[in-house]
């Protein structure tokens, strides 16, 4: 094949070689911009595992990286007049210009043609004049390339929040360096890492508005950087900051970070009669946030992985290799991205997580991107894991007013306790309220005690009961429980009395109002579609169909709906309390009655209910009101909103905060942080802890306790959210409805083997934690073994 690579950086240059390698028959060309030596930028960073990518993929080239490499463990947060260290990490670090001196030489000895102060305008140009069967679009983040065929490779290029400049000093870091510093303006923060025998590279990162309100953006080059050297100077140790940009003027040296994600990679050109490809590469197809320093890890990963397509679809047609090729590298560039956008959105929000103490900053920051965990950070460094769950158990039982037990391990911060009120909670998590559509008449009955009641056994802090309705009209389905007839209490009650009883654990009770989502049939029988008969009337903030064309219209709520229903809810706490209940919940969530009223999608009124936020909260504020005042004062009450509608147009994460201040204000402990299902237009994005962000963001701007909900299926997940302080619990669902004894297992799993069970249960527990140790030892025994001799081995065990 004939070779084209537009542009000299490390996707062009280690594609270049990597193909010539496979195959010295290829006549590969690498035309680039600048001079051989020119680079702008100080030093980049690899984790070990992209270290090892490299030996894999070309040995020659990854032992000269390795030889100029700086390698280090440590990362050091500074925040507050405190150093925060954890070590493990695993980085290395080498100047922008030595590596693409090494992936040069490299080319050079395999017999590729580099072609140096040559600007690209005509990438078709390009390909005739070598007559190219593929050309490999690798020149950065400004792309002509992509440019050119926009509707092609439907770029999206979003220029972020914060503004930084990238610096280089002779201060050498020890460790991977975090700082934060405060001015009258906002915070500002440093990376700081070494990459070479004598320099270190040094960004500068705050906000755009604390940029412009410190008046950087008014200065000269010479100004900012003296800025930045006395705002940081006791990191420097008299060494000063150092710019390589010097062909750029005042104070446009400082940039905004642009996130690219390309639709496509591949476009198809007929040059002289012949179909050939531009193929996308590194910045020029996609960008990661230099906060976890993958866009170089991209840029050379993109290389391999095509030139791994080659050589494996080797017979094939170039579309089917290129297909392979975007196919695979697609998903993974999607995990590097979402991992990256997630460390850009703490970055840029750093003023969010500054009430907080230093040991619990730099647990947020060190697992910000979601990919480090708990559990992952434990393998990293077991001592510094050790001392945090010290210090967040010790805080978490002076909150609780309880006494720290005395000897034994450290505490998972997902087992420490919880006060709300004079409600104590033994532990970090709770049973989310789940429809079993299984009540007769509005009664819960005995599936109800075993369901609840066996969740109670296992674990768990609290279970909720599923969403309990107000009135008859105000059921999801003929199976929905309510709390409003004397005999609902009583079943309640007897529900109540045997988790008191026989557990450890609370109980709260949901209450809620379908609103236009009544009347519809249990979900096994089709999930919000309508009955087939003995429907009854819907109400709702405006008239709606939740479904269009299949389900009933619901019509407006009149002012005396809305007083008849806001009885109904006082009536249905007085009910809870009755039947003894700790806690009581307020849904306003999920497109139903009070939830209609806070979404602009579904609530078009033009009274003083209606148009702003504020106005639309008014409703379930004076509901919430109602229900406060008759609740005990020693008892929480939390309310579940939708922190997200998922739907242009929509309840926003921004709204979600405000929702969150104005029922604080109102006196609710807790915010339930779900989303979505307010309209059959939404468009979620799932994940693993998908909605943990929103709980996040409610508790550290709002400054309001909250629940996490929402694909949270293990005990790392819950550690991580609340070690970190994204949440104060985590409601967990479908893994009770597997296991209702959830808890109890995940403790077991990872080894706290203080975690108390029921009396009745003691042997189970002692079998179970053998069981699990013996399977831990078992899989570091057999580390490197196939899983057919894993078998082998668990047979003759």
């Amino acid at each position: 094949m004939n070779i084209v690579c537009i542009g000299g950086g490390p996707a062009g240059l280690y594609f270049a070689l990597l193909m010539k390698k496979q195959n010295p028959a290829h006549q590969i060309t690498v035309v680039e911009r600048n001079r051989p030596y020119d680079t702008f930028g100080w030093g980049v960073v690899f984790s070990d595992q992209t270290l090892g990518n490299l030996v894999a993929a070309d040995e020659p080239t990854a032992r000269s990286i390795l030889q100029a490499f700086n390698h280090w463990d440590d990362i050091d947060v500074h925040f507050k007049g405190r150093t925060i260290t954890s070590g493990g990490h695993g980085f290395c670090g080498i100047g922008r210009k030595r590596l693409l001196n090494i992936l040069q030489e490299r080319c050079e000895q395999l017999g590729v043609k580099l072609v140096f102060q040559t600007d690209v305008a005509d990438d078709q140009a390009i390909a005739r004049e070598y007559n190219a069967d593929l050309v490999i679009a690798s020149d950065g983040l400004n792309s002509r390339i992509r440019n050119r065929y926009a509707e092609t490779f439907t770029p999206s290029v979003e220029a972020r929040q914060c503004r930084f400049v990238w610096l280089g000093t002779r201060k050498l870091f020890s460790a991977f360096t975090f700082a934060f510093e405060k001015t009258e303006h906002g915070w500002f923060q440093a990376h700081a890492y070494q990459y070479d025998g004598e320099t270190s590279t040094f960004i500068v990162e705050t906000p755009e508005s604390v940029w412009q309100a410190a008046g950087i953006d008014k200065m000269s080059q010479e100004e900012g950087i003296a800025f930045c050297e006395r705002l940081f100077a006791k990191y420097l140790d008299g060494q000063p900051l150092m710019c390589n940009a010097s062909h750029l003027r005042g104070s446009a040296i400082w940039i905004k970070f642009p996130r690219i994600v390309c639709g496509n990679w591949v476009q198809w050109n007929e040059i002289d009669g012949r179909r050939v490809p531009v193929v996308l590469m590194g910045d020029a197809a996609h960008s990661a946030h230099f906060s976890i320093g993958s866009g170089t890890k991209l840029a050379l990963e993109d290389a391999i992985e095509l030139s791994r397509s080659f050589a494996a679809h080797a017979d094939a047609a170039m579309d089917e290799v290129l297909h392979a090729y975007e196919q695979a590298r697609s998903i993974e560039v999607l995990k590097i991205q979402s991992a990256a956008r997630n460390s850009m959105e703490w970055f840029e929000n750093v003023d969010r997580y500054t009430g907080m103490e230093a040991e619990q900053f730099a647990y947020s920051l060190l697992t910000r991107s979601q990919r480090i965990s708990h559990e992952n950070l434990r393998l990293r460094d077991p001592g510094y894991v050790e001392r945090f769950e010290r210090w967040i158990a010790r805080r978490a039982f002076d909150q609780a007013g309880l006494p720290m037990p005395e000897g034994g391990g450290p505490i998972p911060p997902m087992f420490t306790p919880f006060r709300v009120r004079g409600t104590v909670l033994k532990n970090r998590i709770v049973v989310s309220p789940m429809a079993q559509y299984s009540a007769v008449n509005g009664t819960p009955g005995d599936y109800h005690l075993v369901h609840l009641g066996s969740r109670a056994l296992g674990g768990a802090a609290m279970v909720f009961a599923e969403m309990t309705c107000v009135s008859a009209d105000a059921r999801i389905t003929p199976g929905c429980p309510g709390l409003y007839r004397p005999e609902h209490t009583a079943a309640w009650k007897r529900i109540v009395d045997f988790v008191h009883s026989s557990t450890d654990a609370k109980i709260a009770m949901q209450i809620g109002h379908a609103g236009a989502k009544g009347s519809t049939r249990c979900a096994w029988d089709g999930i919000d579609l309508p009955l087939d008969d003995g429907n009854w009337p819907l109400v709702s903030a405006s008239p709606q169909q939740y479904i269009e064309g299949v389900s009933q219209r619901s019509r407006e709520a009149t002012r005396e709906d809305m007083e008849r229903i806001r009885d109904d809810f006082v009536r249905a706490a007085r009910a809870a309390e009755e039947a003894g209940f700790d806690w009581l919940e307020l849904h306003c969530a999920h497109g139903y009655f009070l939830s209609s009223f806070i979404s602009p999608l579904t609530n078009r009124r033009t009274d003083e209910y209606g148009g702003s936020l504020e106005n639309r909260c008014r409703y379930p504020l004076e509901v919430f009101a109602a229900i406060r005042e008759v609740w005990p004062q020693d008892k929480p009450i939390s309310v579940r909103i939708s922190a997200h509608d998922w739907v242009e147009g929509g309840i926003t994460p921004g709204d979600a905060v405000r929702i969150a201040r104005l029922f604080k204000a109102a006196g609710a402990d807790m915010i339930d942080c779900s989303s979505g299902q307010v309209s059959k237009q939404e468009q979620p994005l799932f994940g693993r802890m998908f909605q943990t962000p929103f709980s996040d963001r409610i508790r550290n701007e709002a400054g309001i306790p909250t629940i996490a909900v929402g694909s949270i299926f293990e005990a790392d997940h819950a550690n991580s959210i609340i070690a970190a302080g994204r949440a104060d619990l985590c409601a967990v669902a479908r893994p009770h409805l597997a296991n209702p004894a959830w808890t109890l297992n995940e403790a077991a799993r990872i080894g706290y083997t203080d975690m108390p069970w029921p009396k009745q249960y003691r042997a189970g527990k002692l079998q179970l934690e053998r069981n699990l140790q013996r399977e831990r030892q078992l899989a570091a025994a057999n580390a490197g073994l196939t899983p057919q001799q894993i078998a082998a081995k668990l047979l003759e065990g």
